[in-house]
Formats: C-alpha cells, structure tokens, sequence
C-alpha cells in the first residue's frame, strides 16, 4: 500500500470537489453529509470494539475524510478551511495543557482532567454550574448525556449520599410510572419514563456503569438470541410467524442455556 500525506489526502478531496471532479462530491453541503459524521464514528467505535486494529484504522480514515471534506466545502464557500480546522485544535490543545506549554504542574490524570474543565468553561464563558449543564451537548445519546449532566450535579454535592438511596429512587420512579400508565396521558407516560431512565442512570453512574455501553451490549445480546430462535425454528421447517411464543420462549431459554 502507498504512502500517503495529509496534504495529498486534501488535493485529493479538492480534485473530486473540483471542477472537472465527481459529480456527487461537487453537489454535496454541510447538510447533506451532516449524517455521515455520525454514521462513521459509531463504525469506527464499533470497529474498535471488535479488537480488529486495521478495520478501526480504516474506519478512522472514513472519519477524518468526513472532517477534510467539511473543510473543503467550507473553503469554498469561504467560511474556513482544513487550516482553521487545524489551527482551532491545536491552539485548544496548547491552551488546556498549561502544565506541559504553561507554568502550572499536576501530577495525576484527575487534576489534568479538572484544569481542563476549568479552562474550557473560561474559555466558553460559562456564568454558572447551570450553564455547564446547558452546555453538554444535546445531541449526544440521550442516556450519555444524562450521565454527564449528572456529574455536572455530583461536582457541586447535589447528590445521592449512596448507591442504595438512588436504587430507591428508581423503584419510586418505576412505580410512578405504572400509575401513569394507567391514565390515558400519553405525555405523562413519557415523562414518568423518561423520570425511570434517568434514575436508572444514577445508579448506573453510581457503581461506574457506562449506561449507554450497558444497553448496547443487552442489544447485542438480544440479536444473538434471537437469531439462535430463528435459527432453529428454520431447522425445523419452520417460519417465527407459525410459531406461538412459548415455542418461541422455550427457544430463547435453549440460546441462553448455551452461553449467548
């Protein structure tokens, strides 16, 4: 395989963004590829995940094409280019590293990680624990960002004292919700819910659970299981449409007996 430099990598964006270039790559905007960010990154964690080091290197390459391409329509539309891009992360990384370009010392990751807090919410103008709150942004996954506004919570004490008080609060949170679910307030069902997820996270964060990651891993469970279920229902001769869910169940329990 070639070697390739970062500068060749944007002269190649640029020829097919060109004028003679690919006729897809020239029509596109920030918002019609806006999607693709999102896409890529969760491939590539997912690639990470999977403990294939040449698959995640490629697919932090789909990544960084999706950065350099931005760039290139912003640069011709002349808002910025890959120079901005770069000249943005490098002086942030110079700026939130003043124990390394500044005066300051730490000695442990923590202390690094609160400096870096600091500097950024000076950095954003940030007034309150409130405005640091607001500011975790809202397009994360909603159970990562409940997280993370939580934490925002516990740096100030506002807090459980322990694991077994927020546990409790979930059960309350849970109750409340049946009770709603016997109204006929669609609304209200999806607040008390939303209530449920977010005191599932509390006790999540409490014994250092990532959520997010917890829930992914159930769904990828379930896939397995299921595909066991339909798996031996075709070796059978049979379709999971004729099956009634005890035949279906005694198939879930048989993938789980075997380990999936």
């Amino acid at each position: 395989m070639k070697n390739y430099t970062f500068e060749e990598f944007v002269e190649i964006i640029e020829m097919l963004r060109g004028e003679n270039g690919c006729p897809w790559d020239r029509v596109q905007t920030h918002e019609s590829i806006r999607r693709n960010l999102v896409e890529e990154t969760y491939e590539a964690l997912e690639a990470l995940d999977g403990g294939d080091k040449d698959k995640f290197a490629d697919e932090l390459g789909d990544i960084l094409l999706q950065i350099v391409f931005h760039a290139s329509i912003g640069k011709s539309e002349g808002t910025f280019d890959i120079q901005d891009v770069l000249n943005h992360v490098c002086n942030k990384m110079i700026s939130r590293h003043t124990h390394i370009f500044g005066k300051d010392s730490f000695d442990t990751p923590d202390e690094v990680l609160s400096n870096w807090d600091k500097i950024k919410v000076k950095e954003k103008g940030l007034r309150s624990h409130t405005d640091e709150m607001r500011d975790v942004c809202a397009y994360l996954p909603a159970l990562l960002r409940a997280d993370k506004v939580q934490k925002k919570a516990a740096k100030v004490g506002f807090d459980w004292e322990n694991a077994m008080d927020a546990f409790a609060k979930v059960e309350e949170e849970l109750g409340e919700w049946k009770d709603a679910l016997q109204e006929d307030n669609m609304a209200h069902i999806k607040e008390e819910l939303g209530d449920l997820l977010f005191s599932i996270v509390n006790v999540a964060r409490f014994y250092k659970l990532d959520a997010e990651e917890a829930l992914s891993a159930t769904t990828r469970k379930f896939i397995d299981r299921f595909s066991h279920v339909e798996q031996r229902a075709t070796e059978q001769g049979r379709q999971l449409e004729e099956m009634s869910l005890a035949e279906m169940d005694a198939l879930w329990e048989e993938a789980k007996e075997g380990g999936r």
